[in-house]
């Protein structure tokens, strides 16, 4: 045993209550002190924890922010700002730098005949750049000059060689045109079962209130001369795919339906492909780029349904599983022959 320790034997035995029973208030105030120091680097414990309140001082009234604000300010603006040991004057010292010429070592330095020499001398931009293209110098044009180079037989870069590859320029797209279709005008023809009105197009109108497009989906039933009924991009969700699903139900007359780039969810395109087995009219089908992801069930689904219903010829969705993607490929193809022989009859 090391003499350390044998100096800590004698504590053993000692009774702690009976020593904190003699100290005076005093004592047990500095012992307080003393233990409130012993773990100053635990990081879990609050800062006032980890260190004795050595103030003595009595507070003088409540905390005001705005006025410790105020003083912190103002005793900032009135701290004078140090000078600066070397005053600038606006004068610009040394020399600018100028890059040095490299020379060319000789065993780099290629040699031409005359006739090249020559040729090289007088040629222009353009021709320079069909060389460098020739030569696999891609780099020192862009991706139009580079393939013009190259398929063409003459002569068409002017724009001559850059040593910074540029993108091509492209002509901006202007946007479509706003849908101008009259919502109440067209509810009222579908009422009117209008012999005149073959196609309902209602796409990229965002602003239909929920019940005038169930009010329409409603008249759709009893339409006996609409052909096609498209409400792309209008922020349907599944109440008005289970409008759809009851208007294919009863409609006779409709041949292609496109709900794309919707709000529509699992159940809403569950709910519109039971329908469209007890429909033997539609021809065209189109439900892709919804908000979410359908899920497995709706693509088996929808590989079946093409399957039981031989009338579909077209059908617009992207399948992410091979399966389903097969058998819907496999489908319509048939249904395309089917229909093929139908007409040769």
């Amino acid at each position: 045993m090391s003499s350390y320790q044998k100096e800590l034997e004698k504590y053993r035995d000692v009774d702690e209550d009976e020593i904190l029973k003699t100290l005076s208030p005093e004592e047990l105030e500095q012992l307080d002190c003393e233990l409130q120091e012993m773990d100053p680097e635990n990081m879990l414990l609050p800062a006032g924890l980890r260190q004795r309140d050595q103030t003595k001082k009595s507070p003088t009234g409540p905390l005001d922010r705005e006025a410790l604000l105020q003083y912190l300010e103002q005793q900032a603006l009135e701290v004078k700002e140090r000078d600066d040991l070397v005053p600038f004057t606006g004068e610009k010292k040394g020399k600018p730098y100028i890059q040095p010429k490299r020379e060319i070592p000789a065993q780099e330095q290629i040699t031409l005949e005359p006739e090249l020499e020559e040729a090289l001398a007088h040629a222009t931009d353009a021709e320079m750049c069909d060389i460098a293209a020739i030569l696999g110098m891609y780099t020192l044009m862009s991706n139009k000059q580079y393939y013009d180079a190259i398929c063409s037989g003459e002569i068409c870069n002017t724009e001559g060689i850059s040593s910074v590859v540029q993108p091509d320029k492209y002509k901006p797209v202007p946007d479509e045109p706003p849908n101008p279709t009259n919502i109440d005008e067209m509810l009222k023809r579908v009422r009117s079962n209008d012999k005149d009105l073959e196609e309902v197009n209602l796409n990229n109108i965002q602003d239909i209130p929920i019940p005038t497009l169930s009010e329409l989906c409603e008249a759709m039933k009893t339409n006996t001369y609409v052909r096609s009924f498209s409400l792309v991009a209008t922020k349907s969700g599944d109440p008005i795919a289970h409008a759809v699903a009851d208007m294919l139900r009863e409609n006779r007359s409709l041949q292609s339906l496109n709900i794309e780039s919707n709000f529509i969810s699992s159940t809403g395109l569950m709910a519109v492909l039971k329908a469209v087995r007890e429909n033997a009219t539609l021809t065209e089908l189109r439900v892709d780029n919804q908000r979410q992801w359908p899920g497995d069930a709706v693509e088996m689904e929808m590989a079946t349904v093409l399957e039981q219903c031989p009338s579909i010829v077209r059908f617009g969705y992207h399948f992410t599983q091979q399966g389903p993607r097969a058998r819907a490929a496999q489908a319509v193809t048939r249904n395309n022959e089917l229909r093929r022989q139908q007409k040769k009859r």
